[in-house]
């Protein structure tokens, strides 16, 4: 008797390298051979090599590993990461034999051409120059193509290579046979280079300078193709390498040593130099410094940091000692967080992507079918066996798969990769789809538009009295007291008049404010005492000082306004009208401006009164009509339904919790990377740094991101709709038409890489 039991299934996902693919055809095989097993779904990506599994705990590794190898190519799990004192020199430039293959078959290559091309320069016999010289090029030149032809034979396959090799060796092939069955290896043969169509049998003409020309170009195109897809790739290898290798460990008896960073644990102290780059993310506990995070954030200019501060892992400390508590390690970290998020949208695939990917896995088989009906055809119709030879060699060659399968990867290799740069973290191809249709965009406003954080926006003095006193006397108060607009106002305080004066004594007055003595005057020399009351009207009035008109008429303006006000009095008598309020962040009016620019509109949303929303929205460029005030946070979500059931497409920004649901209805999520973990997690698009014209960046990036794939995708599928019919119609030299193969490749590439160049505004 057996039992059974119903396990829950546990998904799993790896990442494995893969080898040996060399078109977009490649990459779909693999894909259907592993989403064939069951339980697995994977993503194969041919620009950056790698296959994305998720699979369930039954199937195991070894499986996907075999499911690649099954379908003729190799797969290697990630390799565990290596300590500072295990890492390489340098690693071995991948593209060298591809290089030294493409230079000898260039110097063989050339001349063979040159022959074909001038009549003039063929001497008695040098058909068999010509063939001496391109036996090299077209057997180990093109080994490549022919040992991956020769694999996905085996397994019931055809690829890109099969193109290549079948046309090469056909070429080739036809080429032996005329030279030594036929009459083009008497001596004195003539052999214009001519594109048009011949009427012959063909046995008195070779094509040695199409075999090895097509070789040629091909690995020529398929070495830039390499180079690029390293260069797109390269702002993202400069992520993962861009964190430190080593921390300075401090011990409880104050001493230090150097220690790998994969020995840091959460709560260990490090010490950060000045020039160091910061072992992990932490918060200060002692010193000051600069931190320049340009890497991270794309901001140039260094931010201030001191205790209690957060910092994070790899910005570099360009001012004193600093003393740092670890908060996070390894995969926890902002550094390993960018990274993924990058890769993730590296490996995945935009809709049309999708749509060529299903073309290209098709687009073998019909050519070679193709190429077969247009010998048949040209033989039929009396133009003889060269001119049909000659179109269908070309057939077989100018149909190349490569540049629809590199259309979206390169794109979004270099769109991504550029957006970390700046520190814009795109989550995957779907989110540039929804970038595209976007017309509003709603901003949450603390924390979003504003900073959070109370700051000091007026000072009104009574007649006689002098603003610098005021402030000064209200903020030694404050300093005391550790309620937030206590310390915007302290702080103010210390910014605009310098040291404070010493409080002999505090008290609160629990909903009114604060009362004390303070102690004026340069230490040392003869100090007045001053009675001095911060709070509310009130507190004052009950000490029987009142605020004159003006006085009254300040407090009453910016409360209306949304701001908060606090009355200041010493010695008997009321003095002034300190205003704060949560400050704006200086460069939100610039962002509305730049949203406008992109023709989105922008709404302000925010949980605050309709007055504080008001002023806000009228400071930075919003008009009245978008501001939606007084919402719950629970309701937030339900202003981005209002928007979208009036036919809006909506785009959200946020930073709390509170905004995740929000963030995860809106048709774009955008999360402030200075926001919480759950927001930026239910966010498409992440804002490392807390500036609003991030986002108007990260929309730029993205349309420009999807423009370019759409080019791509476009010329790709020009190129083939344009060239076969001519090759088909006999009107494309072979040799040409495998220049041309070669150059589409390289254009999609190459036009992915002009995102390297986008700025930010």
């Amino acid at each position: 008797m057996s039992t059974s039991t119903d396990a829950p299934v546990t998904e799993r996902e790896v990442e494995l390298a893969i080898t040996g693919m060399t078109c977009a055809s490649c990459a779909n095989r693999i894909e259907r051979k592993l989403n064939k097993l069951d339980g697995v779904t994977a993503t194969v990506n041919y620009a950056t090599e790698k296959a994305k599994v998720h699979y369930a705990d039954a199937v195991g590794t070894d499986v996907l590993l075999q499911a690649v190898a099954d379908a003729g190519y190799s797969a290697k799990l990630p390799e565990p990461k290596r300590s500072a004192e295990a890492e390489p020199a340098e690693e071995a430039d991948p593209t060298r034999p591809l290089r030294d293959r493409l230079l000898i078959s260039t110097l063989l290559t050339v001349p063979v051409i040159a022959m074909a091309m001038v009549p003039a320069w063929q001497f008695e016999y040098w058909q068999w120059l010509s063939l001496t010289l391109a036996a090299p090029v077209v057997v180990w030149g093109a080994w490549p193509f022919h040992k991956a032809a020769w694999v996905n034979l085996r397994h019931g396959a055809a690829t890109m290579d099969t193109l290549i090799s079948l046309g090469t060796l056909a070429a080739f092939g036809w080429s032996l046979y005329a030279l030594f069955w036929g009459t083009a290896g008497t001596p004195g043969m003539t052999h214009p280079f001519e594109l048009t169509i011949e009427r012959s049998d063909g046995s008195g003409n070779i094509y040695l300078e199409a075999a090895a020309g097509v070789t040629t170009f091909i690995l020529a195109g398929r070495y830039a193709e390499q180079r690029s897809k390293r260069r797109a790739g390269a702002a993202l290898r400069a992520l993962l390498e861009f964190g430190a290798k080593e921390a300075n460990l401090l011990a409880d008896d104050g001493s230090e040593r150097r220690v790998p960073i994969e020995q840091l644990s959460v709560g260990d102290r490090f010490v950060v130099r000045p020039g160091e780059k910061i072992a992990t993310d932490g918060v200060v506990e002692v010193g000051s410094s600069a931190v320049d995070a340009s890497m991270l954030t794309g901001e140039s200019v260094p931010v201030e940091v001191g205790p209690g501060d957060a910092v994070t892992g790899a910005t570099v400390n360009t001012g004193g000692r600093l003393v740092v508590r670890a908060s996070r390690v390894g995969s926890d970290t902002q550094l390993a967080q960018m990274a993924r998020l990058v890769e993730d949208a590296q490996n995945g695939k935009a809709q049309a992507q999708r749509l060529a990917d299903r073309i290209s896995g098709i687009f073998v088989p019909i050519v070679l079918l193709l190429a077969a009906g247009t010998l048949g055809f040209w033989i039929g119709a009396g133009s003889g066996v060269t001119a049909a030879f000659t179109a269908a060699v070309a057939v077989l060659i100018i149909a190349c798969p490569c540049a629809l399968g590199l259309a979206t990867p390169t794109a979004l290799m270099v769109g991504t990769g550029r957006g970390a740069q700046l520190g814009i973290l795109i989550k995957g191809p779907e989110v540039l789809e929804s970038t595209r249709s976007v017309d509003t965009i709603v901003l949450d406003k603390t924390g979003t538009v504003t900073t959070g954080q109370m700051a000091l926006r007026a000072v009104h003095v009574a007649a006689g009295e002098s603003e610098e006193q005021v402030l000064r006397l209200a903020g030694a108060l404050e300093a005391a007291s550790e309620h937030p607009i206590a310390a915007a106002i302290a702080t103010a305080a210390r910014e605009r008049t310098g040291p404070l004066p010493e409080v002999a004594e505090f008290s609160n007055v629990e909903g009114l404010g604060v009362q004390g003595v303070i102690l004026d005057g340069e230490p040392g020399s003869e100090q007045r005492s001053h009675a001095v009351l911060v709070g509310r009207p009130r507190l004052l009035e009950e000490w029987s000082q009142h605020l004159d008109a003006e006085l009254s008429a300040a407090l009453a303006a910016a409360q209306e306004q949304g701001g908060t006000a606090v009355a200041v009095g010493w010695d008997g008598a009321a003095r002034g009208v300190v205003v704060v309020a949560d400050a704006i962040k200086p460069t939100s009016a610039e962002a509305i401006a730049q949203f406008r620019e992109l023709g989105l509109r922008p709404v302000l949303l925010t949980g605050d009164n309709a007055a504080v929303a008001r002023t806000v929205a009228a400071e930075v460029g919003i008009d009245a009509d978008d501001v939606v005030a007084e919402v719950l946070p629970s309701e937030k979500v339900d202003v981005v339904k209002r928007l979208q059931g009036e036919g809006r497409v909506v785009a959200m920004v946020g930073d709390g919790v509170n905004d995740a649901p929000a963030l995860a209805q809106a048709d774009l999520g955008l999360a402030m990377g200075t926001g919480t973990d759950i927001a930026i997690e239910a966010s498409d698009l992440t804002l490392v740094r807390g500036d609003l014209r991030s986002a108007a960046d990260a929309i730029r990036l993205s349309r420009r991101t999807l423009a370019t794939i759409k080019g791509n995708l476009f010329w790709a599928f020009a190129y083939n709709v344009a060239a076969l019919p001519l090759a088909a119609a006999g009107l494309l030299n072979p040799m040409l038409a495998g220049a041309a193969m070669a150059f589409s490749s390289v254009f999609v590439v190459t036009n992915s890489l002009r995102l390297r160049r986008f700025r930010g505004a």
